[in-house]
C-alpha cells in the first residue's frame, strides 16, 4: 500500500490547519461558557468549504475523495479546540447532507443540498426517540399518506443541532406491521405546520453544539419530500450512519496529536524531584502509549477512508474505527490530564473541556458496545 500523501493534499491539510488557528479556535471560552453555537463560525467553515468537501461539484460541493475530507477533519481537530462546532458540522455533513446527496432527486438536490453545502441551511437527522436509541428500528414516529402529502406523528430527542437547524432528515414508519421494511425517510423543514422543536438542552459536553428535541403532531409534510422510496429508510439510515461512523472522530485523530504535542511540552519543562517529569517513565511510557494508539487510529483512519474511495467499504469496517477511535480519544485525554495533574484539571487548560467533550464519543452514533457487537457479527459471533 501506498501511504504517501499527495502533494496537494498535504497543502491543503496545511491550509485547514491555519484557517482553522486564525478563524475558528479564537474566543471559545466565552462561547463555551454562553452555551452558544455560532452561526458566523458556521459560515465561515462554510466559506471555506468544508460542509460541501466530500460532495459533487455540480450541486455546490467541492468534489473532494474521502481521504482529502478526513484530513480536512483532522486539521480542524488539531488546530480548532472548539470541539462542539466540529461536532455540529459532522452531524450535519453525514446525517443529513450525505443522505440528501445519494438517495435524494435532482429536484431535492438542488433545492436543499445546494444549501447544505454553501452554510445557507443547517441540516440534521432525526431518528433516535425516548424509546428507540440503540435499538433504532423499534421507532414509533408514524407517516401516512393523505392526499398530496404525509403526516407524521411522534417525538424525536437528543437531536444534535435541532434548535438551530433549518432541514431536518426524519424517520418514520408508514407500516408498523412491516418492522423495519416499513421506515421510510421524509425532508421536513423549520416551520412546517405540526413541527414543534424544543429548547436546548444541557448537557455535560460539547456545550457549543445545540441539542433539542423534535415534536410532531400531525405534521404536514408534502409529498416530494419523500426522500427515496416508500420503505427505504432502513438502507438510507444504514449507509448515513456507515459514514458517520466512519469520518464522525476524523476531528479526534487531530485533536489527540494536539493534547500529545502540549503533553510532551510539559513534560519537558515541568520539573520535579530536580528533574523534568519527563524523564520519569510513568510520564514518559504513558506518552509512548498515546503515540502508538495516535498512530493506529490514524492508519485506521486512512485506510477506511481509502475503502470508501475504491467501494470496499462494511459496515463492520465502520464500526471497527468508530470503536477504535472514540475510546483512543477518552483515553488519551485522561492521559493528557494525568501528565498535567493538577493543571490538567483547571478549565484555562482546556483538558478538562476535552475530557467532557470527549465521552460522549462512546455514545453517539452507536456505544462502544453496539460497535463491539457489529464487528463481533461480522466474526461470525
Amino acid at each position: 500500500m501506498d501511504f504517501e500523501l499527495g502533494e496537494e493534499q498535504r497543502d491543503f491539510f496545511s491550509a485547514v490547519v491555519e484557517f482553522a488557528s486564525r478563524e475558528i479556535d479564537p474566543g471559545l471560552e466565552d462561547r463555551e461558557k454562553a452555551g452558544g453555537f455560532s452561526r458566523e463560525l458556521w459560515e465561515k467553515c462554510a466559506e471555506f468549504g468544508i460542509q460541501g468537501l466530500p460532495f459533487p461539484v455540480e450541486h455546490g460541493g467541492q468534489g473532494a475523495d474521502v481521504l482529502t475530507t478526513a484530513l480536512a477533519m483532522e486539521g480542524l481537530g488539531l488546530a480548532c479546540r472548539d470541539n462542539g462546532l466540529l461536532f455540529s458540522l459532522n452531524a450535519h455533513m453525514w446525517s443529513a447532507a450525505m443522505p440528501v446527496s445519494r438517495f435524494g432527486d435532482e429536484s431535492q438536490k438542488q433545492r436543499y443540498l445546494r444549501g447544505l453545502c454553501d452554510g445557507s441551511l443547517i441540516g440534521v437527522q432525526g431518528m433516535t426517540e425516548p424509546g428507540s436509541g440503540s435499538d433504532a428500528f423499534a421507532l414509533e414516529t408514524t407517516a401516512e399518506l393523505r392526499g398530496d402529502g404525509y403526516i407524521l406523528n411522534g417525538s424525536k430527542t437528543f437531536i444534535t443541532n435541532a434548535p438551530v437547524a433549518d432541514v431536518f432528515v426524519v424517520f418514520a414508519t408508514l407500516d408498523r406491521s412491516k418492522g423495519w421494511a416499513g421506515l421510510s425517510a421524509f425532508i421536513v423543514e423549520k416551520g412546517y405546520p405540526g413541527l414543534t422543536v424544543g429548547k436546548p438542552v444541557e448537557k455535560m459536553g460539547l456545550k457549543t453544539s445545540p441539542m433539542g428535541d423534535l415534536f410532531f403532531d400531525d405534521c404536514e409534510v408534502p409529498a416530494e419530500n419523500l426522500l427515496g422510496r416508500a420503505g427505504s429508510g432502513m438502507v438510507i439510515f444504514q449507509h448515513s450512519i456507515d459514514w458517520e461512523r466512519s469520518l464522525i472522530l476524523a476531528n479526534s485523530v487531530g485533536a489527540v496529536q494536539r493534547q500529545l504535542n502540549a503533553a510532551v511540552e510539559y513534560g519537558k519543562e515541568r520539573e520535579q524531584f530536580g528533574q523534568s517529569i519527563g524523564s520519569f517513565q510513568a510520564v514518559s511510557h504513558r506518552l509512548a502509549d498515546v503515540h502508538v494508539r495516535l498512530e493506529a487510529a490514524r492508519l485506521l483512519l486512512y485506510r477506511l477512508a481509502w475503502k470508501w474511495d475504491n467501494g470496499k467499504v462494511t459496515p463492520a469496517d465502520t464500526s471497527l474505527v468508530k470503536l477504535f477511535l472514540s475510546e483512543n480519544l477518552v483515553e488519551s485525554t485522561l492521559s493528557a490530564m494525568k501528565t498535567f495533574g493538577g493543571s490538567g484539571y483547571l478549565v484555562e487548560t482546556g483538558i478538562e473541556r476535552d475530557l467532557r467533550d470527549a465521552l460522549a464519543s462512546r455514545i453517539y452514533s452507536g456505544t462502544s458496545d453496539i460497535q463491539r457487537s457489529v464487528i463481533a457479527r461480522d466474526l461470525g459471533l
